[in-house]
């Protein structure tokens, strides 16, 4: 059994990671090897705040270790919130307040093209650096819509007609098991679980 540390305390997550995983790998986040430390996320990209996680990781345990970080990137916008889609509107926002400030923000927007876009950085046994990205084209709603997922999934509709014909439904409204099968997270997960699969 090879194990590998998931650089977050989030146990849902990593549950999720465990169950596209091959039955060889078990994934442990910070809280099942004993690290309870918050770790500051103070890069200018989603590719640097994930490798700050995973090097952390990396250093505390001396085994090999991944994370992940997703942002929200408006084109009208250049890209914002991007890095900083979890705190938009503040240090001590919540996503509803992130999502009033977006929604403010696009008010007299006809371009509300956005994307969904995850980043997974993982450090090998033998200390190699890589990186793995999934995204999820779309566009912004004019005003929410459904009550499943967090973050933006009220408000973001996806454009990829295999997943979203006429592109009528936001994430919020879908099925959570489908989101979670073609989301951008679910595609960089699963670059980088053929890539460790194919390793081992």
């Amino acid at each position: 059994m090879t194990t590998l540390i998931f650089a977050s305390h989030n146990k849902n997550k990593a549950a999720e990671i465990n169950a596209l995983t091959e039955p060889n790998i078990h994934i442990s986040t910070l809280n099942e090897v004993g690290i309870s430390d918050e770790i500051a996320e103070t890069a200018q990209t989603l590719e640097g705040n994930a490798l700050i996680k995973a090097r952390f990781a990396r250093q505390k345990t001396g085994k090999a270790c991944f994370a992940d970080d997703t942002g929200l990137e408006v084109e009208v916008l250049g890209g914002e919130p991007g890095v900083y889609s979890a705190r938009y509107a503040g240090e001590d926002c919540n996503s509803e307040n992130n999502i009033d400030k977006l929604l403010s923000k696009l008010s007299n927007a006809t371009n509300r093209k956005a994307r969904f876009r995850t980043v997974v950085a993982y450090i090998s046994a033998d200390g190699k650096e890589h990186l793995f990205e999934g995204i999820v084209e779309g566009q912004i709603a004019h005003k929410r819509a459904g009550s499943n997922g967090f973050g933006y999934d009220a408000v973001f509709i996806p454009t990829d007609d295999n997943i979203n014909p006429n592109g009528t439904l936001t994430f919020a409204q879908m099925d959570l098991t489908v989101k979670n099968q073609i989301s951008h997270r679910a595609r960089a997960i699963s670059k980088f679980v053929e890539f460790i699969a194919n390793e081992h």
